[in-house]
């Protein structure tokens, strides 16, 4: 099953480090950001990545020990059917078009600082 997500940089929390086996980087840009929460900066590092044979519960799990807490940040990633939302210290999958998850996984992440106009991950 192959893994396609994204991760920006700078939701990393200091001193972690995100190392998990079989992944790789497809592309890294630099870009600046129209409209950034207050607590994000104005220029992301984003980080497009794939992996041919991972695990993707124990990929949210590594992202979730990685990911800020604060300042609104998430990550996410398709495996197969399954689309994993990753917060700092929480995660959430469903089957891709389950619009009730989905809606879920943005509900809490309005509630860690994520703005509304962030919450647009495709299924």
């Amino acid at each position: 099953m192959v893994i396609e997500g994204c991760l920006i940089g700078e939701s990393l929390r200091a001193g972690s480090v995100f190392e998990p086996a079989g992944l790789r980087i497809r592309r890294i840009t630099r870009m600046q950001v129209a409209d950034p929460a207050p607590t994000q900066p104005p220029v992301w590092t984003v980080i497009d990545f794939a992996a041919d044979d991972a695990d993707p519960g124990q990929l949210a799990a590594l992202l979730a020990e990685c990911l800020r807490p604060d300042g609104g940040w998430y990550a996410d990633f398709t495996a197969g059917a399954e689309h994993y939302i990753v917060f700092g210290g929480r995660s959430f999958h469903y089957r891709r078009g389950d619009e009730q998850a989905r809606a879920a996984a943005a509900a809490y992440g309005r509630t860690v600082g994520v703005p509304e106009h962030q919450l647009d991950w495709r299924d």
